[in-house]
């Protein structure tokens, strides 16, 4: 059985990571993608080590599995022709150019796009958009980190603010892109007709700062650093062990009971400092010193464990490497294998079209000369477009 998008053709023009990670969810899920690369190939093909024994990184390799992979010179009139033939009877296009680039090449949805494809999808990632005070700017996610406030509450109050130790911005840039792509494709089952869905990494950050922004909105609260620990909740801490560190959360009074008693200390439950989530905030610098008197001891993976098996959110603070070792990862098919290609799975899990992966990363240009022939280019003219460097099956050399 095919996947749950079987039969959808997108084409990826995006490079680096929001727009691709888009293109993989989608591809992963059975959609047709083909990616469409710049002479100069992806950036990402050069960010390495490590490289795989083909010579793809594996920054790449992680987000461009399941895709066919192209190569078009779209600066050129020629590529943008070919382009234009490739998207007749494609349903959804991806690109993160600079915003205005493809109006520039005559190619804007509004312009051009909406009225020769009436039905096709137009995905854009972008830093800031395309207008507003900062529209038009280039964006990366540290730096969309920082500008939207995100690396402001994020670290210690002794060590400063901090970015956040993985690329959440583009990821989730990426996903609301694909979000977006679905909505606007069950819409078009009523009306026939596709749209412009636009994705910002701007707004994708705005959109994180839970519960930052509505403690701002309703009563003027600014965050503050809290470390491993929580604003509005305690304990919610990272406690040490004589072995890993764990972090403990007790969301309610229940729960902090129940930690109490399996610290063999249940009379903190009952101290008048620690009595409600509220009083427990206010003390929170006590609560956590007496926790982590009474979790010094402690193996902090088996405890963290036990602590779960009684109703106490708890995790042992794990390394990436036990994590893709770990036997839950491999239980909830969150590492995929195929061909000596190794990389994590798709978090979205459907019960009758499951995601798979169908293929592994291609090398740059692999299927130019296939996706071109298929699409009704004859052999002569293919030998033509890449003869003049319109289409290409190896990377422009700089």
């Amino acid at each position: 059985m095919g996947g749950a998008l079987d039969g959808l053709k997108v084409i990826d023009l995006s490079r680096v990571l929001g727009g691709p990670y888009c293109g993989q969810m989608l591809a992963d899920h059975g959609a047709e993608v083909i990616k469409v690369e710049p002479p100069q190939g992806d950036e990402t093909r050069l960010w390495g080590p490590p490289f795989d024994d083909e010579g793809i990184s594996a920054y790449f390799a992680g987000i461009n599995r399941n895709k066919r992979t192209i190569a078009l010179d779209l600066s050129k009139p020629e590529g943008r022709t070919v382009l234009l033939r490739l998207l007749d009877g494609t349903d959804v296009l991806i690109d993160n150019f600079k915003t205005g680039t493809m109006e520039k090449w005559g190619m804007g949805y509004a312009d051009t796009l909406s009225a020769k494809f009436p039905r096709l999808v137009h995905a854009r990632v972008s830093g800031f958009g395309a207008d507003g005070p900062l529209g038009g700017f280039p964006g990366y996610d540290a730096m969309i980190q920082a500008s939207s406030g995100l690396v402001s509450v994020n670290g210690s109050p002794d060590g400063g603010p901090v970015r956040i130790g993985v690329p959440v911005v583009d990821l989730s840039t990426g996903m609301n892109a694909c979000i977006g792509i679905m909505m606007a494709l069950y819409e078009r089952n009523r009306s026939g007709k596709g749209q412009f869905v636009d994705a910002t990494l701007y707004d994708s950050a705005v959109a994180l700062h839970q519960p930052h922004a509505p403690n701002y909105l309703m009563g003027g609260q600014k965050p503050k650093l809290v470390g491993n620990s929580h604003g509005s909740l305690a304990p919610y801490c990272n406690l040490p062990t004589r072995g890993r560190n764990i972090v403990v959360g007790a969301g309610n009074d229940g729960q902090f009971r129940k930690l109490c008693q399996m610290l063999g200390k249940v009379e903190l439950a009952d101290d008048p400092r620690f009595k409600t989530n509220k009083d427990r905030v206010a003390h929170k610098v006590e609560l956590e010193a007496e926790l982590r008197a009474l979790t010094k001891d402690r193996d902090g993976e088996s405890f963290a464990n036990e602590l779960m098996q009684n109703g106490v959110p708890s995790g042992a603070v794990m390394e990436v490497s036990d994590v893709m070792d770990h036997p839950h990862t491999r239980h909830r098919n969150m590492v995929w294998e195929k061909d000596g290609y190794r990389n994590v799975g798709n978090p979205v899990k459907l019960s009758r079209t499951p995601p798979g992966v169908r293929s592994k990363p291609r090398k740059f240009g692999a299927d130019t000369k296939a996706v071109l022939a298929e699409r009704g280019f004859s052999a002569a003219e293919i030998d033509t477009l890449i003869a003049s460097g319109v289409a290409l099956t190896s990377i422009k050399k700089a």
